[in-house]
């Protein structure tokens, strides 16, 4: 039965309240979906809401803005075989709007008119999109320290944008005390946002021929894309659509890698580690929500968890530029995971791998033209 269910304490919660977090002040989980079948899939539908019938929201509700069915690219890497799934080919150029279509459609049919996050980056523009296209008010909570163009994506949708003094933390607890008059819209608490993102499993699946990839690499930082890929292939699994998932492979920033050093600890909590300043700022988080389960995901698939310098994203930033994929720092951390993969052995070069890329150049590029030292050659004539 579907609903909401604290994992701390067990206690159910139904839908047809709109929730972010269980009484307790837990987070929250969905309760197991039914999924679907291939016969399920609305195929005129050129969008993740495809997939309507596996989610727990009315399509009649849906606010698209035509999110989801990116291209799979086949390439190679490093020698091997891989498929490039580009997710920064969204409408506001990152994966979010896969998970914030769903989240915004469900708060809204719900009577939410007012949402609020904490954001400097993709998870911000991707709300204040949705939310101009549903009709609702929303602030979004940055950091002192936040870049112009972030704060001019976000801004141009309506948002109203305010800066908070103090560290990335400070903006999150900001926005905690800000719940109380506004619903907490964060894409790390609300469940929601999770169940958009398992469409990454099922839009895979049928770009694949009806099968399961072998291997999923994905940037790490709170961990919606492990989760949800995970919730999506559960659900095929169920259904008799594949036999197994694929391993799932997160990477993280070795200057802030909080995931990678609880499981080489093999334990399902945070560990002490040194937290520092990354250019793979998508992925920068210190503190992320639902650690266990993440970990726990990536462990019962096989996969495993692996940090990378930043040279090493430096240089899989260039690697991929030269084959015209265009992506942020944070996305060219996967691909600087994937070569260290390829070279332990640890994904073969004949297995069907995955690489996610999760978002576009265009959000960072006087950034990537610094760390690939790049300027026009001047004509002398």
């Amino acid at each position: 039965m579907s609903g909401y269910v604290d994992p701390s304490t067990g206690r159910t919660y139904p839908l047809s309240e709109a929730r972010w977090r269980a009484d307790s002040g837990h987070y929250l989980n969905l309760a197991p979906a039914p999924g679907l079948r291939r016969a399920d899939i609305e195929t005129s539908c050129r969008s993740v809401w495809r997939y309507a019938k596996a989610l727990l929201v009315d399509v009649a509700d849906a606010v698209s803005l035509g999110e989801g069915c990116t291209p799979i690219v086949p390439g190679e890497w490093n020698g091997a075989r891989v498929l490039y799934k580009l997710e920064f080919m969204m409408p506001t150029g990152s994966f979010k709007d896969r998970g914030t279509t769903v989240m915004v459609s469900y708060l809204r049919s719900r009577g939410i008119g007012r949402v609020l996050e904490d954001s400097s980056g993709n998870a911000g523009a991707s709300l204040a999109a949705y939310a101009a296209a549903a009709g609702l008010a929303c602030r979004i909570l940055v950091p002192e320290t936040a870049s112009y163009p972030k704060i001019a994506q976000i801004a141009a949708c309506g948002a109203d944008v305010v800066t908070i003094k103090g560290s990335r933390q400070d903006v999150a607890e900001a926005a905690l005390r800000q719940s109380h008059d506004v619903f907490y819209a964060s894409h790390n608490w609300q469940p929601f946002f999770v169940d958009g993102i398992k469409t990454l499993a099922y839009e895979l699946w049928e770009q694949l021929g009806f099968a399961a990839p072998d291997n999923l690499v994905v940037p790490l930082g709170y961990g919606s894309n492990v989760l949800g890929a995970e919730r999506g292939f559960a659900e095929l699994g169920r259904n008799g659509e594949i036999a197994r998932g694929p391993r799932l492979f997160g990477v993280q920033a070795a200057r802030c890698a909080p995931y990678e050093a609880a499981f080489r600890a093999g334990v399902d909590a945070l560990v002490p580690t040194a937290i520092g300043p990354t250019i793979a700022e998508g992925i920068a988080t210190a503190r992320p929500t639902r650690v266990a389960e993440v970990l726990r995901a990536v462990r019962e698939s096989g996969g495993d968890i692996v940090a990378v310098e930043e040279a090493e994203i430096v240089e899989a930033l260039r690697g991929l530029a030269r084959r015209g994929l265009y992506v942020e720092p944070t996305s060219a951390v996967a691909a600087a995971g994937l070569t260290r993969l390829l070279a332990s052995g640890n994904i073969a070069t004949d297995e069907t791998t995955v690489l996610v890329l999760t978002g576009s150049g265009l959000k960072a590029s006087a950034t990537i033209g610094d760390l690939l030292q790049l300027a026009p050659r001047q004509d002398d004539r």
